[in-house]
């Protein structure tokens, strides 16, 4: 494979997630030069270590702009991840429907078609892997004739994506029994949304609701799955309703702690709620192969729930995740305080709040506010320690007998 645009060069010039980088790549499999068109995140450049899940979008003239302002705002909410999209231009020479031959009496990809099939899986993520950092988790989205196409992916014993964004697909012959069969049959975890609406043919909506309905009477704990019908749309503008729908069922368990989340599942928990925090994050992890700190919010949440149900020991086990997490900050030492303070001993409570003052400011957290804390903790000590000298002092002594009565039995 051979790039025509030096794109290494071109990542130094990228300072935002809006800018767009257009590179030419050349198909052995399709023999001919596609055009295509990279997104990168804005922390591209500034953290060099980190690896980005992977999208790609067929029909990338149109679609990648409504993507990309949709991760791009997700992004600045931290409701989701930054992601490397890269558009596949199919706009000249007819080449969405070229790209997507199929043949007529087996359903699946031929000439043209079984070409581009095999350029994306063989020649261009291979290309985008070896220029850019990407995380091992992959999507690809399509509209209509590549929403339908992009599901003989599924085909696959193990498919090359992770998730499937299905926009209205106009689906091959035998597809809508294929793939129920297909996501019933994959045991890694799968994302798979798709969509119609009332503004589609009828004859491609009805098969849309045929596999729908197919998907729904199997079972697969494996597969993540969503099908959205949208009344009053038409069948393109459904892409702008559908699109970060999509979007946020897939990285529904990246997004922070809801209030939502917190009152339904977190804080009516009998216990464990360090372990919540704990197991969230080992499925952003395992799900979407991203490594990341866990948000000072979410220590936060878990904080208000140990609160709430009074299950002060588990802050030292709060405290070790802190540690781990942020090893610089005041955050570990600041739980350790708490527990003592929950948990009655309030010297060294105060010795922790004042450890914490040595580290680092993280979140609200502050080292005025853990000097307030000592000031606070000392003051009840005095105090307490003033009540017990009064009671001392108030007490009038005993008087002790000169004879024990075993003496007095003793001389009678």
């Amino acid at each position: 494979m051979k790039h025509t645009c030096l794109i290494l060069l071109s990542l130094f010039t990228i300072s935002t997630f809006s800018q767009k980088i257009k590179d030419t790549i050349f198909s052995q499999k399709m023999n001919e030069e596609r055009e295509i068109t990279i997104g990168l995140p804005e922390s591209y450049n500034t953290n060099k270590t980190k690896k980005y899940p992977l999208l790609i979008v067929l029909d990338g003239d149109f679609l990648f702009d409504p993507f990309q302002g949709a991760l791009s705002y997700g992004n600045y909410w931290d409701d989701l991840p930054e992601v490397i999209i890269v558009g596949i231009s199919q706009n000249k020479n007819n080449e969405r429907e070229t790209d997507c031959t199929v043949d007529e009496a087996t359903g699946l990809p031929s000439e043209k078609g079984e070409q581009f099939f095999e350029f994306i899986g063989m020649e261009l993520i291979p290309y985008i892997q070896k220029q850019l950092r990407i995380a091992p988790f992959r999507m690809i989205a399509g509209l209509d004739t590549t929403a339908g196409f992009l599901n003989f992916y599924l085909y696959k014993d193990q498919p090359i994506f992770n998730a499937f964004i299905s926009l209205s697909p106009e689906l091959p012959l035998g597809m809508e029994e294929q793939i129920p069969e297909r996501l019933a049959a994959i045991q890694q975890p799968l994302f798979y949304y798709h969509c119609s609406a009332d503004g589609d043919f009828t004859k491609m909506s009805n098969r849309i609701k045929i596999l729908d309905e197919g998907v729904k009477k199997m079972s697969n704990p494996s597969l993540n799955y969503q099908f959205e019908y949208f009344k009053g749309v038409s069948h393109y503008s459904l892409v702008l309703h559908a699109i970060p729908s999509a979007l946020y069922q897939i990285f529904s368990v990246y997004q922070p702690i809801s209030t939502a989340e917190f009152q339904d599942k977190i804080v009516k928990l009998p216990s464990g709620y360090v372990d919540y925090l704990i197991n969230k994050y080992d499925v952003i992890e395992k799900s979407f192969n991203l490594k990341m700190s866990i948000r000072i919010n979410d220590f936060k949440a878990i904080e208000a729930a140990i609160i709430k149900n009074a299950a002060y020991p588990e802050f030292e086990k709060l405290a070790q995740l802190a540690k781990k997490n942020y090893p610089k900050s005041m955050l570990s030492e600041y739980h350790m305080a708490q527990f003592y303070e929950k948990t009655g001993d309030v010297k060294k409570a105060a010795k922790a709040y004042q450890s914490a003052f040595q580290y680092e400011e993280i979140g609200d957290l502050t080292k005025d506010m853990m000097l307030e804390k000592v000031d606070e903790l000392k003051g009840l000590i005095k105090a307490d320690k003033n009540k017990k000298e009064e009671v001392i002092e108030e007490t009038p002594p005993t008087e002790t007998p000169t004879e024990t009565p075993t003496e007095v039995k003793k001389i009678e």
